[in-house]
């Protein structure tokens, strides 16, 4: 249990359980839609529903920074195991929600759930693989942004043979069974026995690592960390758009017999994505990598509504390379962190810089169904979502040129240096 492969491997696993809770969503949209007619006249609009999904990427976000300090500091085994309670009881009970209020409270459980997951196991990535950051943190995102994968036609069949309550219930006992078990064998390397090997000087291009450790007060005081968070904000927003739109995308579009294929291909881009760019990351830098996948990201999001619309070919292929672009956020980001601030407070620090895809959310799914509400097509908030990936581009490039961050001296400190 001590091997870092075997740390990877289970954290993955439990990545995997997450995914559904983020990816599938798009599948529910729909029925519930079409279940609140018996419930409300005219049913639950579109918005009101994606508010669900916001909420639960705001408790999944938002808590991270509080359970990541007690994550570095107490381990993730306890977390991990309360949160295959909250996962598997908060995504099964959304099947059996009858008002709004219900379906809200519900999401924000498995959202608490999965943010235990999520942080704990990235924060692993950055400590047992100090010197393979994008590659480790790459492999356990693409757990959670592919793994979703497994699950969709098995998620498609119950809804079509049985009802969303029986997939929500199905998939939910599942899940929960399997991150409560994982988290018994997931550990934090002990102090001293991994460390990172100094870096190459022979290589000009290689990512850039700080020795000095940053705890989260000391993070938020740097121009770093604010530089950051916006073009992590910037870069995620598109492409949570689509992963809560996609369906509705397939029905306004009139392409709703590609949607099945259509997020199945899709969260493999996504997890392959993650694990692409994460390992050019390692040798390339973290922040030329980004410019380069934060742009081409801005040109599939522009593609997928010039061409995506004609058919359902063109829009399977256009999404995926969407997700291809837009996946390696959450491989990138974990890395950057670790590598300006330091990995020894890189749960809790990665879980502040992490809240960025809360408020992504709230324009990537809340507002843009507003948005659609509001002008009867997709097309300005495609455009918005576009020029957002191309700003985050040229933001990773004023990163780069940024030296890094280093740590205020106390007047104490200083007082001392002087004196000798």
């Amino acid at each position: 249990m001590t091997n870092p492969w075997f740390q990877l491997v289970a954290s993955v696993i439990a990545m995997v359980m997450i995914a559904n809770l983020q990816y599938a969503w798009t599948l529910f949209t729909g029925p519930l839609q079409e279940a609140s007619k018996s419930l409300v006249p005219g049913g639950w609009k579109l918005a009101d529903i994606q508010l669900a999904f916001t909420i639960f990427i705001n408790f999944q976000t938002f808590v991270q920074p509080v359970d990541g300090w007690f994550i570095d500091k107490m381990g993730p085994r306890l977390f991990i195991t309360v949160a295959g309670v909250l996962c598997g009881v908060g995504w099964a009970a959304m099947g059996f929600a009858t008002s709004l209020t219900q379906l809200y409270i519900f999401y924000a459980i498995a959202g608490v759930g999965a943010a235990f997951v999520y942080s704990g196991c990235i924060g692993s990535a950055l400590k047992w693989f100090p010197d393979r950051r994008g590659m480790a943190s790459g492999i356990i995102a693409a757990g959670f942004g592919g793994g979703t994968a497994l699950f969709i036609p098995i998620i498609q069949y119950l809804i079509n043979n049985q009802s969303y309550g029986s997939a929500f219930l199905v998939t939910g006992i599942i899940q929960g069974s399997v991150i409560a078990i994982l988290a018994q064998f997931l550990r934090h390397p002990a102090p001293g026995s991994v460390s990172a090997q100094p870096a190459k000087s022979t290589s000009k291009a290689s990512t850039r690592k700080n020795q000095e450790q940053f705890t989260t007060v000391e993070m938020l005081k740097t121009p770093h960390f604010y530089l950051i968070y916006v073009i992590f904000l910037a870069a995620a927003t598109g492409g949570l758009f689509l992963t809560a739109n996609v369906g509705a995308l397939t029905r306004f579009w009139q392409l709703a017999a590609i949607l099945t294929i259509s997020t199945t291909v899709s969260p493999l881009a996504n997890g392959a994505s993650r694990i692409s760019w994460g390992w050019i990351s390692d040798r390339v830098g973290r922040e030329k990598t980004m410019a380069i996948a934060f742009a081409l990201e801005g040109v599939c999001l522009l593609a997928v509504l010039f061409i995506g619309q004609t058919s359902g070919l063109f829009f399977t292929i256009t999404v995926a390379l969407t997700f291809f672009t837009w996946g390696e956020v959450y491989s990138l980001f974990p890395s950057t962190v670790g590598d300006y601030f330091g990995s020894r407070n890189a749960t809790s620090n990665y879980g502040v810089v992490y809240t960025a895809k809360g408020v992504g959310t709230i324009l990537g799914a809340y507002i843009a169904a507003r948005m659609f509400q509001a002008y009867g097509n997709w097309d300005m908030v495609f455009y918005g979502c576009a020029g957002l990936a191309f700003a985050a581009a040229v933001g990773a490039l004023i990163l780069r040129r940024v030296p890094l961050p280093r740590r205020a001296v106390t007047a104490e400190a200083a007082t001392v240096t002087a004196a000798h």
